[in-house]
């Protein structure tokens, strides 16, 4: 399986949000960079906390010009629900992300055994993506822990940008 390589144009990715419109990694036109945001879904506590600190970063993401974008398998109505009960209402928040996309992205799939989980799901990632539509950075999980931590994540956008420092990790 490939996966996102950095200083490599970064894999199609496109859904709806839950505003009516269709989001399309092609279509960003960000100052620095795009992070999107996987997450598992609705019946993801976790999920729920890493999101709702995610809202709390907006501000400080949108002034070192970084668009941010959060997107599940969940169907349009899990999605509404997570939005609604986690109190997100600035995120981007996309739903039904198609399988293949998920494969595209590397990210590990799950199925679901507990009441309350889709019958499959993906995994948590995270990508910033430069303004070239080149993967800069990636993180992908096969649970719900360990993903970056989000302020420290705010002050290495901050040192890439103002230290110039390259993508990393483009050899396989």
């Amino acid at each position: 399986m490939n996966r996102p390589t950095p200083k490599h144009i970064a894999p199609d990715l496109q859904f709806p949000l839950l505003d009516g419109n269709q989001w399309n990694l092609a279509d960003q036109n960000p100052d620095n960079f795009t992070l999107v945001v996987f997450y598992r879904g609705l019946h993801c506590p976790l999920c729920k906390k890493y999101l709702q600190q995610l809202q709390e970063l907006l501000p400080e993401f949108e002034q070192r010009g970084v668009n941010v974008v959060a997107v599940s398998m969940d169907t349009e109505k899990r999605a509404r629900l997570s939005r609604q009960k986690w109190e997100l209402p600035n995120i981007s928040l996309g739903y039904e992300l198609p399988e293949t996309a998920a494969r595209d992205w590397a990210l590990y799939l799950s199925a679901g055994v507990k009441d309350g989980e889709p019958s499959k799901f993906s995994e948590p990632g995270l990508f910033l993506i430069d303004n070239n539509d080149q993967v800069y950075y990636s993180a992908i999980n096969s649970n719900p822990w360990g993903r970056p931590y989000l302020p420290s994540f705010v002050k290495a956008v901050d040192y890439i940008i103002t230290a110039h420092y390259p993508a990393r990790g483009e050899m396989l």
